[in-house]
């Protein structure tokens, strides 16, 4: 007699392992990084993924950090260990479809520390 098929198949996780506030360790180190710059006065404040922006149809994209600064200006800032292709799209997009705003890739670099890429760049 054939085996009955199963009610559930297995389900393989997705994506990045987060924790309780949805930071990953990277994250959470920039945000305390963004933290110490609030209270130095180099910026007004900071939140953790408030905005989805649709720079496409069917595409969003979701920054990390928003980073308002002391003159009222805003920046998106994307902080990346690894960057894909669809990413780095996404963020040249998004640069291009919202100038009001300032893009900025945010990677770690164990000998220099923040290594910040701003969307456009600047002059083009």
């Amino acid at each position: 007699m054939p085996q009955p098929k199963p009610l559930y198949r297995p389900i393989r996780a997705r994506g990045r392992i987060t924790v309780k506030d949805g930071m990953n360790s990277l994250e959470r180190r920039y945000a305390q990084h963004l933290h110490s710059r609030r209270l130095a006065g180099e910026i007004h404040g900071f939140s953790f993924e408030r905005h989805n922006l649709k720079p496409a149809d069917r595409t969003y994209y979701r920054p990390d950090f928003e980073v308002m600064l002391p003159d009222g200006t805003i920046e998106f800032h994307e902080v990346k260990g690894f960057m894909r292709d669809d990413a780095n799209v996404k963020i040249k997009v998004a640069a291009q479809q919202f100038p009001q705003y300032v893009f900025r890739l945010v990677r770690w670099d164990r000998k220099t520390g923040w290594k910040i890429t701003t969307y456009p760049p600047h002059g083009k």
